[in-house]
């Protein structure tokens, strides 16, 4: 017999009672985020202009960013969204 459930999303209920305590999460998650597309942006753009760094090391890493940079882009926007009001 195997477990057939699956998680599909969650919710952060609750985490911030005060208006005080919701502006400092949002004011974190959004300074995370642009250090997190600054990093990404500056690695991208090194590895496309470094024509030495034109290595299949240097490429995975390439995509790796990019994957990474996809994947905020789509779920930072939602915990944003889902803080309570």
């Amino acid at each position: 017999m195997s477990n057939s459930s699956s998680i599909s999303h969650f919710l952060l209920l609750t985490l911030a009672d005060t208006r005080q305590l919701q502006l400092l999460h949002f004011c974190l998650l959004l300074g995370i985020s642009l250090a997190a597309l600054l990093g990404n942006g500056l690695i991208i753009s090194t590895v496309a202009c470094g024509h030495h760094l034109h290595t299949p090391m240097f490429f995975f890493l390439l995509n790796l960013a990019l994957t990474d940079l996809g994947s905020i882009c789509t779920t930072r926007p939602q915990s944003h969204a889902q803080l309570p009001s």
